[in-house]
């Protein structure tokens, strides 16, 4: 098992859209995601700054470094672009994050 946790960053005033967009997540992205070897994912919100905080563990021998070459992916990239701050192909920043400390 895998797990990396980044960052990401959402523009000021879109934190309610942002949580009901992936309220709604469409499920061929869950598919992606799963099949991808993502099996946990979740991102927290610090919303005075509007900081997100995402973490994946993904199984031995994931694809997830294919996943940007994905059309539904990108789909969804282009989808949040307006709420947060992406790259030039839609995709979102993101800041990897090192671990520090781990206590099982």
């Amino acid at each position: 098992m895998e797990e990396i946790a980044f960052t990401m960053q959402l523009k000021p005033g879109n934190l309610a859209e942002y949580e009901r967009r992936h309220n709604e997540i469409w499920p061929e992205l869950t598919e992606a995601l799963q099949a991808a070897g993502i099996y946990d994912y979740s991102i927290y919100v610090d919303s005075a700054s509007g900081t997100l905080f995402a973490v994946q563990k993904r199984t031995p021998g994931h694809t997830a470094d294919e996943l940007p070459t994905l059309p539904i992916m990108q789909k969804w990239w282009a989808y949040m672009a307006d709420l947060m701050e992406t790259n030039p192909d839609n995709s979102p920043v993101v800041k990897p994050l090192e671990r520090l400390f781990y206590q099982a």
